[in-house]
């Protein structure tokens, strides 16, 4: 791909929602796999009373929305401001009080694992079920679409065919962990049915690939 080519993929726009500021991609096609998108607000008039606490709303006790899930919540139930990355937005916006554990979890990640693969580092790779292991450099495309392994051989995985990612950290050095990747796509069948197909490096199929990451950078 070009520098010209790439720098149009990875081009952002600010834009503003009822929610607050958001930095999106210029292109929808090309965001990243781990964003959301905003939800819809539940409407006013569908919510006389907090959704958590069942406090009536007055002129004294005012709704406000999730930015995350999109319901209605009295302030107390929803006070915490906490960044939102997968939704883009520029500062941190109000969320209730479940959402808001969710995205502090989320913002862990984005500062640690995916930083680590962002930037790119030095990782032992296992495919599936292999007992041999090899030391390739991994790291996320610009735009989060792409996982690059190098090493004595290539290979590149769609973010998109990841279906789960555990995270493990016992067991590991201060500052190590592993990440366990199961991957899958779906594809279709010559009489229509949908199925799912593992991928691996130069075609072959894996169901797993095993990243230990041994200090942070």
């Amino acid at each position: 791909m070009s520098s010209g080519v790439a720098a149009r993929h990875d081009a952002k726009k600010l834009v503003r929602s009822p929610s607050g500021l958001r930095m999106v991609p210029e292109h929808r096609a090309f965001g990243s796999p781990f964003g959301l998108e905003e939800p819809q607000w539940v409407p006013d008039k569908e919510c006389p009373r907090c959704m958590q606490c069942d406090a009536k709303f007055d002129f004294i006790t005012r709704k406000h929305h999730c930015r995350r899930c999109g319901k209605c919540f009295c302030d107390r139930c929803c006070s915490q401001k906490v960044p939102l990355r997968r939704m883009c937005f520029v500062d941190p916006v109000r969320q209730c009080a479940e959402c808001a554990l969710v995205s502090h979890r989320e913002a862990e990640f984005y500062d640690r694992q995916l930083k680590v693969l962002l930037s790119g580092a030095t990782f032992t790779v296992t495919f599936g079920n292999s007992e041999k292991s090899e030391t390739m450099v991994c790291r996320l495309s610009n735009n989060q679409r792409c996982l690059i392994l190098d090493g004595d051989s290539h290979c590149e995985i769609e973010v998109a065919h990841i279906s789960t990612v555990q995270v493990l950290t016992e067991g590991f050095a201060p500052g190590g962990m592993c990440l366990v990747a199961f991957l899958s796509r779906r594809v279709w069948s010559h009489e229509g049915d949908s199925r799912h197909e593992h991928l691996g490096p130069r075609g072959l199929p894996f169901s797993s690939v095993r990243l230990v990451f041994s200090q942070w950078i």
